[in-house]
């Protein structure tokens, strides 16, 4: 493996920088403090390539590798973790189905639109009583002619609300059977699919968390990803890649709040020297680069596995897991860095703090990334 930056890489990491500074810092406080979900900039980033990154170029993504794809949820991330993770979960849960399971009249139908944020995507897996045990869930879509009829709520979903396109995994079989669940693309405006409520959250406030509600939602059966009974193992698959997500977002809000962290050791004077100075302070700065660092080798190395189309389940896993539970870490650090400072909105490291929670619990927690790398290892 090549640890280097190819060319592209480096422009797409500039792209997404430049556009990151322009177009979501001078705002991100705001979208904060009023959990606005400010739709227009992922309209903006539709057309630079970064709603669709690794979508073909024949159906109007960047098609671009997944090494471009971290670079620009970790660029983003530095400067505000809720627009990463839009960016992330629009990329690779909703996108990334269609993309990996849809068949060709789908992928014709969805993924322009989906690649350059025309549509905003949302994907629905999550249940109310069913989180990670998600092969227990109680939403249905019951065949009936030539359609299927879908009755249920989906919660915690990313672009529950604003999501003009949603994939949504649904109970086809009896609970707890083999392949009892099925994959399929729901459009906004269909009757019957509506969103419910909006969450009030800690952090990733500026990214839409609301519930989806299906009451008697008619689709057609063309709008059904691949076969009857295989949405469970699809949405596994789809979370490889996922986890491939929030590790590189994890890493933008672990670097962003290092960066503010050094700089402000830096700047900030006490008994007349720099407190980058003091041993205290100068181990932390030590740890945080080096266990970032760490975290980006593994995410690198899961990016890599990806794009060779080698199994990526283990290590998608350990640099979700590892690098989630880094940026919390990095995070409480900066603050203490900062210390009474870091307590503040004055200052960017306590929304790093609230931000960097959700990376150890969303697309799996690390107790689940837990089970899945020790079942890898005991194969």
């Amino acid at each position: 493996m090549n640890f280097s930056k190819s060319e592209i890489t480096e422009q797409v990491a500039a792209m997404a920088r430049d556009f990151a500074a322009q177009h979501i810092k001078p705002y991100m406080a705001e979208w904060d403090e009023q959990q606005e979900f400010p739709i227009q900039v992922f309209k903006e980033m539709g057309k630079l390539g970064m709603m669709g990154v690794v979508v073909p170029e024949k159906y109007g993504g960047a098609g671009l590798t997944y090494f471009e794809y971290k670079t620009v949820i970790e660029e983003v991330a530095k400067v505000c973790g809720a627009i990463g993770l839009s960016v992330a979960a629009h990329n690779s849960l909703c996108t990334g189905h269609i993309l990996a399971f849809g068949n060709e009249a789908q992928k014709q139908k969805y993924l322009p639109n989906l690649a350059t944020a025309d549509w905003i995507g949302a994907w629905g897996l999550t249940e109310p009583n069913t989180g990670s045990d998600a092969g227990n869930m109680k939403c249905t879509a019951v065949k009936d002619g030539d359609e299927w009829v879908l009755n249920g709520t989906k919660c915690w979903i990313t672009h529950g609300k604003s999501g003009d396109v949603a994939v949504v995994i649904a109970r086809t079989g009896e609970p707890r059977t083999k392949n009892n669940c099925s994959a399929f693309i729901v459009e906004r405006g269909t009757p019957g699919f509506s969103a419910g409520k909006k969450e009030n959250k800690l952090g990733m406030r500026a990214s839409e968390t609301t519930e989806m509600i299906f009451d008697n939602c008619r689709i057609p059966d063309a709008n059904r990803l691949g076969e009857v009974g295989e949405g469970f193992h699809q949405a596994m698959k789809v979370l490889d890649g996922g986890r491939i997500s929030i590790a590189s977002l994890s890493l933008g809000i672990a670097k962003g709040a290092r960066d503010a962290a050094i700089r402000y050791a830096k700047e900030r004077h006490q008994f007349d020297q720099p407190i980058a100075n003091f041993q205290g302070i100068s181990f932390k700065l030590a740890d945080m680069a080096t266990e970032i660092e760490a975290a980006d080798l593994l995410t690198l190395e899961a990016c890599d596995l990806k794009e060779k189309g080698l199994p990526v389940t283990k290590v998608a896993a350990m640099a979700k897991y590892y690098a989630s539970e880094v940026a919390v870490k990095v995070a409480n650090e900066a603050v203490q860095v900062f210390g009474g400072y870091g307590y503040t909105k004055d200052f960017p490291v306590e929304k790093y703090y609230r931000d960097a929670k959700l990376c150890t619990i969303g697309e799996g927690t690390s107790e689940i990334q837990k089970i899945v790398i020790a079942r890898e290892v005991l194969k």
